[in-house]
């Protein structure tokens, strides 16, 4: 399998032969930041076009079909148009938390995105504590969510907020549960260590029943936590016009469509990189020919693979389950998958313990 910590070490030696480290670093950061904004905008335009053809496949029409080949430019067609969109100024409102709140949102969702390992060597940042920087980055968000709601002073929009914040702290252990569960099996909390802990075997079936019913928990906790349906109460149009960014316009509207498409990625990029073993291609044991024939199949191809076909499910679930009340929504996190997640933790310590697990 290649190796691109070869190409971004040949880089670095490169910049130092001609500049001191401090600039050589300064500018491969400058680069890494440029690449993740592109990287960002481009997932976010085609994961608005993939979700408006699922969802025209579930309903028998076609979708975006007139602007491009197969409605691809349909997204980039949006995207100027929302860019160009005046940016509302209200009376009413906190100025300052009002602006600052979609920042809130698109940093944190930045930072979360910028911790998955793409590839074999590919990885931006990778020490010994990574999951637990993902989780903790990745809770930045609802706080963005809650300005936006309490600063538009509307009644329907601190709804929505308030509504987002018990959804998103509620599921939040759940979903921490289901990641403790990995955890503890591939035995570091380390990003590329729960990659190379899969080598042989992906944790989705190497890790037994325990695994699989994590896995399970966390799309459940994970659609929960983007606000996606049936879990989209924070902005149930029906109820709420919005939610809490029916007073944003323009671009700032633009920065929680943006959040909420990449936070679609980046549940199933954890997914992936959890259960399916991330970059890592799929290894057999006993099955050599196999395996070496999947070692071509470059590793960035398998974790976005991945990562896409974790994605279709959750979008599967939106586009077919109708959206749950607030009392059902929190009953089934507080009386379900919380005790369910707390027995499930204690029998992966079990298969851990007894080494029940496949090597």
């Amino acid at each position: 399998m290649q190796d691109f910590s070869i190409g971004t070490a040949w880089l670095h030696s490169m910049f130092l032969n001609v500049m001191p480290e401090w600039l050589a670093v300064t500018i491969e950061c400058l680069l890494i930041g440029v690449g993740l904004m592109l990287l960002y905008a481009v997932l976010a335009l085609f994961y608005i076009w993939f979700e408006r053809k699922v969802c025209a496949a579930f309903q028998c029409r076609l979708g975006p079909n007139r602007v491009g080949p197969w409605g691809l430019l349909q997204s980039i067609a949006d995207m100027f148009k929302i860019l160009i969109k005046e940016l509302i100024s209200l009376n009413h409102v906190d100025k300052f938390l009002f602006a600052l709140a979609p920042y809130l949102v698109i940093i944190a969702s930045m930072l979360a995105f910028a911790v998955l390992p793409w590839g074999n060597g590919l990885q931006i940042i990778d020490f010994n504590v990574g999951i637990f920087f993902l989780l903790a980055v990745s809770s930045i968000g609802v706080l963005g969510i809650l300005l936006a709601g309490w600063s538009s002073n509307n009644k329907f929009t601190l709804i929505g907020a308030l509504r987002s914040g018990a959804q998103m702290v509620s599921y939040e252990l759940s979903m921490g549960l289901s990641v403790i569960t990995m955890v503890a099996l591939a035995g570091t909390m380390s990003v590329g260590g729960i990659v190379k802990a899969q080598e042989n075997l992906w944790f989705i079936f190497s890790g037994h029943i325990p695994a699989i019913i994590a896995f399970v928990i966390f799309l459940i906790a994970g659609t929960a936590e983007t606000n996606r349906g049936p879990f989209d109460l924070p902005e149930a149009e029906s109820e709420l016009t919005a939610g809490y960014h029916t007073e944003y316009s323009g671009i700032h509207f633009g920065f929680f469509y943006l959040a909420e498409y990449l936070n679609l990625f980046i549940v199933s990029g954890v997914a992936a990189l959890l259960f399916f073993g991330g970059w890592m291609p799929l290894h057999i044991p006993g099955l050599d020919a196999f395996n070496h024939v999947m070692d071509y199949i470059p590793s960035v191809v398998w974790f976005v693979g991945k990562a896409v076909a974790i994605s279709f499910i959750i979008i599967w679930f939106k586009w077919t389950f109708p959206r749950l009340r607030i009392d059902q929504l929190l009953s089934l996190e507080w009386k379900y998958l919380l005790p369910i997640n707390l027995v499930n933790l204690v029998l992966m310590v079990l298969v851990i313990t007894f080494r029940l697990y496949i090597h």
